[in-house]
Parts: structure tokens; C-alpha cells; sequence
């Protein structure tokens, strides 16, 4: 069963730091891509990093370049997104999702399998 679980959410005060993990299980984690999205109500589901597990190659969103990290181990079968300095516009339920193929990308759509979604709020 293909299952991928994020945690890490929480309320944070402005300019402060969360760490999301995405953990991965059902299928060969070296040859996907995961991304990371946020969505708030709405609005559409925003894409905003990507990484590649089988080519290492990453991708940031202009909204978080500079602010936020993707990583990952590959012991752990699991996905990091480190966000930093953050703002109350990065406010929003966080999804990873996994493309079989490796490829990624900032649309949904590429993505066939997705997680619950964890909350980050930040306040002003």
C-alpha cells in the first residue's frame, strides 16, 4: 500500500522555523520525485519545491527560494522541507506527493499519490 504521511505542522510566530517530514512507504523511494504543496481556502493548490530522488535535482516556487530547503534520507525513506524565516503568508495546510515517474514538478496533477496534509499557521 502506497502511503505517504507529513508531520512537523504547527503554529510558529513570524521569522521563526518548522521542519515538515513526508515519510514515504509502498513503493521504490530512489526512483520518485516528491513535492511539497500548500493550499489555503480558496485558493489553488500551490506547488512550491520538488525533488527528484532518482536525478537529486531540486526546485523552489519564487515564494519560498532563499527561505526554504528540500532534502532527503533515503535511509528514512523520507522527505524534508526546512522553512525558515517565515512569514503569516506561508500560512496554509502542507501535502507532499509522489510521482512514480522521478520527474516532479509544480503541477498537481503530476503527482499520483499524495498525504493527509499538516497545518502550518503563522502569526504576526
Amino acid at each position: 500500500e502506497v502511503q505517504l504521511v507529513e508531520s512537523g505542522g504547527g503554529l510558529v510566530q513570524a521569522g521563526g522555523s518548522l521542519r515538515l517530514s513526508c515519510a514515504v512507504s509502498g513503493f521504490t523511494f530512489r526512483n520518485v520525485a516528491i513535492g511539497w504543496f500548500r493550499q489555503v481556502p480558496g485558493k489553488l493548490r500551490e506547488g512550491i519545491s520538488y525533488k527528484s530522488i532518482r536525478s537529486g535535482s531540486v526546485f523552489y516556487a519564487d515564494s519560498v527560494e532563499g527561505r526554504f530547503t528540500i532534502s532527503s534520507d533515503s535511509d528514512k525513506r523520507t522527505v524534508f522541507l526546512q522553512m525558515d524565516r517565515l512569514e503569516p503568508e506561508d500560512t496554509a495546510v502542507y501535502y507532499c506527493a509522489a510521482d512514480r515517474l522521478g520527474w516532479g514538478g509544480v503541477r498537481p496533477g503530476k503527482y499520483e499519490y499524495w498525504g493527509q496534509g499538516t497545518q502550518v499557521t503563522v502569526s504576526s
